[in-house]
């Protein structure tokens, strides 16, 4: 299927790749993106999930131009395997740490054993980091987890928690705000603004979450 493209202000255009979200759709924004560093005159390049956001000095290049050349590309771009990293996440599932795994549990049909046994086997992949420094939305959770978001956000979602909303998983990395469903907390510090690298992990990389009994929330 074509992919889409559209403004979003004078000086930017999205590409919006077909549904479903998948990996290879991602490997393809991936590239494409990659694809346009090389090119003159584009100023930001932003993945999203399952679209690609290009900012480009409007003196430099025609807007309806770029477009046209991003729905080519999408439909030629060649895509080579990114394994990317391995990166564990040690969680500690339940309890004060995970205090709507039984929500999750209740919804899914699933003993809160089995929703942990599920979300720890899966190997993920990032698709992006947005929302907020280092929140990776991750793809690759199974089906059967899939859980609605909260009816009523949290005000203060702890740091380190790990949560599902809908059909995705991920940790926050800073308190805040967020309606997704907490099943767990981690440790590991995924921002840090005076790390080489910030983010721990980057579009591409794999993720597999360990259960621990050991947290300090």
């Amino acid at each position: 299927m074509s992919a889409q493209t559209y403004w979003v202000n004078e000086n930017s255009v999205t590409l919006q790749a077909p549904a479903p979200v998948s990996l290879v759709h991602q490997q393809r924004i991936w590239a494409l993106g990659a694809a346009l560093h090389q090119r003159s005159g584009i100023t930001e390049i932003v993945p999203g999930m399952n679209n690609l956001t290009v900012q480009f000095d409007e003196t430099r290049v025609d807007g309806e131009a770029l477009m046209q050349e991003l729905q080519a590309g999408w439909k030629t771009i060649k895509v080579t395997a990114q394994a990317g990293r391995v990166i564990e996440i040690p969680v500690c599932y339940g309890g004060e740490y995970g205090p709507d795994l039984g929500d999750i549990a209740a919804h899914t049909g699933l003993t809160p054993e089995e929703v942990v046994r599920l979300h720890s086997e899966a190997e993920y992949t990032v698709f992006f980091i947005g929302f907020q420094p280092g929140f990776a939305y991750l793809g690759g959770m199974p089906e059967q987890l899939t859980t609605p978001r909260r009816a009523s956000p949290r005000q203060a979602v702890p740091a380190g928690s790990v949560a599902i909303g809908g059909a995705q998983t991920g940790v926050y990395p800073k308190t805040s705000p967020g309606g997704w469903q907490i099943l767990g907390h981690t440790d590991v510090v995924l921002f840090d603004p005076t790390r080489d690298e910030p983010s721990l992990w980057m579009p591409g990389d794999r993720v597999k979450f360990v259960a621990v009994e050991v947290c300090h929330a």
